[in-house]
């Protein structure tokens, strides 16, 4: 990924956390029929031990497990907020003119080999994790054990678990960074007018 130094950002923390907010990531891999993508929901964990690590499952009809060599290297791509910007906010366009528009966007890729399992007893932890992971925040969380054990362990068989070891993270984050303080504000003031929240506005305009 090309990622200039105002966009380049390197930091573990603000990458996991990041993924963390956006954990609809696209798994590409090679195959032997070529690229083959897949919008997955994962979950990104790291300690001391085994390091940075991404976690989901895929349907067992899909044929990346059976196509995909093993270990196979994949990247993995998650995207935040997005935005046209236009020059008509920069009060340097009155100023100079001397400008012109662009796109703002946050996305981290994963790099790694790739690793299938479909055991039971992984494939129950993995969802188990998964699902509390997304049901913490509700005010009446439902859980793996809420369904009965013969519906869930039907579940469980059509379903292959992947974990994906990460040899490298990294990020971009191009949000106006590159432009003076008042040209940001100006990006801010016409998304806002725009209609778009604030939560996508701080990360689609940020200080150097």
């Amino acid at each position: 990924m090309y990622r200039p130094a105002h966009f380049r950002v390197d930091d573990a923390g603000t990458l996991d956390e990041f993924v963390h907010r956006h954990p609809l990531g696209a798994l590409v891999a090679m195959t032997p029929e070529g690229l083959v993508g897949n919008h997955i929901p994962m979950m990104l964990t790291r300690d001391a031990e085994q390091g940075a690590r991404l976690r989901g499952h895929i349907a067992r009809g899909n044929d990346l497990w059976r196509t995909a060599p093993k270990d196979t290297r994949v990247l993995v791509m998650f995207g935040g907020a997005d935005g046209y910007v236009t020059p008509s906010w920069y009060p340097t366009k009155r100023e100079t003119g001397q400008v012109v528009p662009t796109w703002n966007y946050s996305v981290v890729h994963a790099h790694g080999p790739i690793r299938f399992f479909d055991g039971r007893d992984e494939l129950h932890a993995l969802v188990s994790l998964l699902t509390n992971r997304h049901e913490q925040p509700r005010a009446e969380p439902w859980a793996v054990t809420d369904a009965p054990e013969p519906y869930i362990d039907a579940m469980l068989r059509a379903i292959i678990g992947f974990e994906i070891l990460v040899e490298r993270l990294e990020g971009k984050f191009k949000a106006s960074q590159n432009r003076e303080a008042k040209d940001r504000d100006g990006v801010a003031a016409g998304m806002a007018a725009d209609g778009i929240g604030q939560t996508a506005r701080e990360e689609l305009v940020r200080t150097p």
